[in-house]
C-alpha cells in the first residue's frame, strides 16, 4: 500500500507573476500607462504635466510634473503593491475624490516595464532617483531635480512580450495616447499639458480658467459654434458641458465625452439620457455630439467597479438620467430658432442613412434601355434644379434622355416623385417606386469604386479650401491615410500644427459638405483595423463618400433630374440595394399589377 500525501495541485504563484497578472487588469495598452500617470501627477497637485513617447509608448513613455513630489522612502514604497496616500480606512472607498486611488499604478507598470523615478518634495536639499526593472528595485540614490515627479517609463511589455502582439499600429496606439491626454485636458483645464512625440511637441494646452476656455481650445470655434451650452442642478448633483445642436447632428460619435468629478468615463445611463433629451429630434443613423462633467456627492457614486476606472456606479441612476436630460432638453429647446427648424431639417436629412456596413447584394440582370423622358407635364419645373454630382464622363451606353443604352432591353420612363423622397418609374413592364437617396448612393458608389481600381478617380479643385479642425486623437489617422484617400480624389493636406485644408473631391460627387464628410471618413478610418483586406477597407470608405454625397430625402427633384437619376441608376445594373444594404426600389411587375386589380 502506497504511503505518503499525494503532491498539491494547489500553489502559490510567485510574485513576478502575481504582478505581471494584476499588471495585466490595469496595463491594457501603452495608453493606460499614460493615463495612471497622469492621475498620480493630477492627484499630487501638479499644475504643469508633460508626456513625452517614443514609439508609441513602447521604447519610452516620461511623465513630468511639478507636483508635491516624495520623500525617500515614500518613493520606495510607492512600487509595492497595494501601497497609497490615498485611503486611509474602508470608509474612504465610498467617499473618493481622487483618482488614482487603487495602490496599483506603479507596482503594476514596473510589473511590466523598466522604471526610473526622480521625485523632490519642497524644501529638500536632494531629490530621490528609484530604479525598478520587473517590478523589483534596482537601486535608489540621490539627485538633483526640480520639485516633482518624473517617472520614466521604458521597455513597456519586455518581459511579457505576448501582450505586444495584442496591440495595434504605432500610429492606433499613439491615438489612444492623445485621446487620454485629450480628456485629461478637458477635465482639468486649470493645469497645463504638453504631450511631445519623438521630441516633436503634438499638444500643448496652457491652463485656463474654465472649461469653455478649454473646449475652445480643442475643438476651435466652429466646431464650438454648432453647439449649445448645458447646465442644471439637481440634489446632489451638478451637469455642466455642451451638446450639438439638432440641425447639425451626424453619423458620428466623436465626440461623446462623459466626466463624473473630473473622471473621465463610460456610462450607459448617461448616454441614454442624453439619445433620449433630443427624442424625435435624433434619426436614424445620426449621434449626439456631447461634452458633459457631472459633480456628483462622492459618497453617492462607486468608482471602484472596474480595473481600470473606466465605469462608475450611482447610487440613484433614476436621479442622474433625469437630470441629464432634462439639462440636455433645456438646452436644445432653449437654443434659439436656429435649433428647432434645424432639427427637423436634420431628421429630415438623415432619416435615409443607415450605417449598417452590410456587403450589398447585387441583381444579375442587364442593365435595362433608357426610353425617352417627357418632360412638361404633371406641374414639373426644371426651374432652379441643382445637379446631382458632377459632370464626370459617362459610359458610352448610358447618354441623356431619350438615348438607348442596348437593343432589347427594357425601356426606362419616370413619371414623378412622391414626397420629395421616392421616385416613380415605369421600367418595361413593371411599375417602380424608387428611393432617391439609395438609388443615387448606389449610382456614386460605382463610379468611385470602378474609378479607384482603375485608379482614374477625377478630382475636382476647391475654388476655396475648407479648413477643417479635428480631435487630436483623430489627426495622426488622417495624416497617416492621406495618400489613400487622395486615390480617391480626396485632396486633404495638413495647415499648421493642428488643422488640415481640403483642396479636392472626387468630380463625382459634385457640391458636397466637405467637413462633414471628412469627420464620417475619420470614424471609418478608426475602424481601418479590423478588416483583413483592401477591398473591405476600402468599402465603408467609398460608401460613406456616396452615402455624404447623395441627394438627400426632403428635396425636391425636377422631371428631368428624375430622368438623369432613374437612367444612371438603370445603367449601372438597377442593383436593388445601395452599399449599406438598403432597398433602392420597390417592384411591381404586370402580373402583381393584375392580382391586385383584380384581372387575374
Amino acid at each position: 500500500m502506497a504511503t505518503g500525501i499525494a503532491h498539491s495541485r494547489i500553489h502559490v504563484l510567485p510574485d513576478d507573476l502575481i504582478g505581471r497578472i494584476a499588471a495585466g487588469e490595469v496595463v491594457e495598452r501603452p495608453a493606460a500607462v499614460v493615463k495612471e500617470l497622469i492621475d498620480n501627477s493630477l492627484d499630487a497637485g501638479a499644475t504643469r504635466i508633460t508626456i513625452e513617447v517614443e514609439d508609441a509608448g513602447l521604447a519610452r513613455i516620461r511623465v513630468i510634473d511639478d507636483g508635491e513630489g516624495m520623500t525617500r522612502d515614500e518613493a520606495v514604497l510607492a512600487f509595492r503593491r497595494h501601497a497609497t496616500s490615498k485611503l486611509t480606512c474602508d470608509r474612504d472607498l465610498w467617499a473618493i475624490r481622487t483618482l488614482g486611488f487603487r495602490g496599483e499604478a506603479l507596482p503594476s507598470i514596473a510589473a511590466v516595464a523598466k522604471i526610473q523615478l526622480v521625485t523632490t518634495v519642497p524644501g529638500a536639499e536632494v531629490g530621490t532617483c528609484c530604479r525598478v526593472q520587473g517590478g523589483a528595485v534596482q537601486a535608489v540614490e540621490d539627485v538633483a531635480a526640480p520639485v516633482g515627479t518624473q517617472v520614466d517609463v521604458q521597455e513597456l511589455f519586455f518581459n511579457t512580450p505576448a501582450r505586444k502582439k495584442f496591440l495595434k499600429s504605432a500610429t492606433t496606439e499613439f491615438s489612444h495616447i492623445l485621446q487620454v491626454v485629450q480628456q485629461a485636458c478637458l477635465s482639468w483645464p486649470n493645469v497645463q499639458f504638453r504631450l511631445v512625440r519623438h521630441g516633436q511637441e503634438m499638444l500643448h494646452y496652457a491652463a485656463v480658467t474654465c472649461f469653455r476656455d478649454r473646449l475652445l481650445q480643442i475643438y476651435r470655434g466652429e466646431a464650438m459654434a454648432q453647439m449649445v451650452p448645458v447646465e442644471r442642478q439637481g440634489p446632489g448633483l451638478r451637469v455642466e458641458g455642451i451638446a450639438i445642436r439638432a440641425e447639425h447632428l451626424r453619423a458620428s460619435r466623436t465626440p461623446q465625452e462623459i466626466f463624473v468629478n473630473r473622471r473621465a468615463v463610460k456610462n450607459p445611463t448617461i448616454l441614454h439620457a442624453v439619445s433620449d433629451a433630443y427624442g424625435p429630434l435624433l434619426p436614424k443613423g445620426r449621434y449626439p455630439q456631447f461634452v458633459l462633467f457631472l459633480d456628483v456627492d462622492p459618497a453617492r457614486v462607486d468608482v471602484n467597479v472596474h480595473p481600470t476606472k473606466r465605469e462608475v456606479r450611482f447610487a440613484d441612476n433614476e436621479l442622474v438620467h433625469r437630470t441629464v436630460r432634462q439639462a440636455v432638453k433645456d438646452a436644445l429647446s432653449g437654443g434659439g430658432d436656429e435649433g428647432s427648424t434645424g432639427a427637423s431639417a436634420g431628421a429630415s436629412m438623415a432619416r435615409v442613412i443607415d450605417e449598417s456596413l452590410r456587403a450589398a447584394p447585387r441583381w444579375s440582370q442587364p442593365a435595362p434601355r433608357i426610353a425617352e423622358a417627357t418632360v412638361g407635364g404633371g406641374g414639373f419645373s426644371a426651374g432652379g434644379a441643382m445637379p446631382l454630382y458632377g459632370d464626370e464622363a459617362r459610359p458610352e451606353s448610358r447618354g441623356v434622355a431619350g438615348a438607348a443604352v442596348g437593343p432589347g432591353r427594357d425601356e426606362v420612363v419616370p413619371l414623378g416623385q412622391i414626397d420629395h423622397t421616392y421616385l416613380v418609374a415605369c421600367v418595361g413592364s413593371e411599375l417602380q417606386v424608387i428611393d432617391q437617396h439609395t438609388a443615387h448612393e448606389r449610382v456614386l458608389y460605382e463610379r468611385l469604386w470602378r474609378g479607384r481600381h482603375a485608379r482614374a478617380v477625377e478630382a475636382q479643385t476647391l475654388l476655396v479650401p475648407v479648413p477643417i479642425d479635428v480631435p487630436p486623437h483623430q489627426r495622426v489617422l488622417l495624416a497617416q491615410h492621406a495618400e489613400e484617400l487622395e486615390r480617391l480624389g480626396l485632396g486633404i493636406e495638413p495647415f499648421g500644427s493642428d488643422a488640415f485644408l481640403l483642396r479636392t473631391v472626387p468630380a463625382v460627387l459634385g457640391a458636397t459638405d466637405g467637413t462633414a464628410l471628412v469627420q464620417a471618413l475619420l470614424d471609418d478610418m478608426e475602424e481601418w483595423r479590423t478588416y483583413s483586406s483592401m477591398d473591405a477597407t476600402m468599402h465603408p470608405v467609398i460608401a460613406t463618400l456616396a452615402c455624404h454625397s447623395a441627394v438627400r430625402a426632403g428635396r425636391h427633384m425636377a422631371l428631368p433630374e428624375i430622368a438623369r437619376l432613374v437612367q444612371d441608376w438603370a445603367a449601372e445594373g438597377m442593383i436593388m440595394t445601395c452599399p449599406h444594404g438598403r432597398r433602392v426600389a420597390l417592384r411591381l411587375p404586370m402580373d402583381e399589377l393584375a392580382r391586385i386589380f383584380g384581372r387575374l
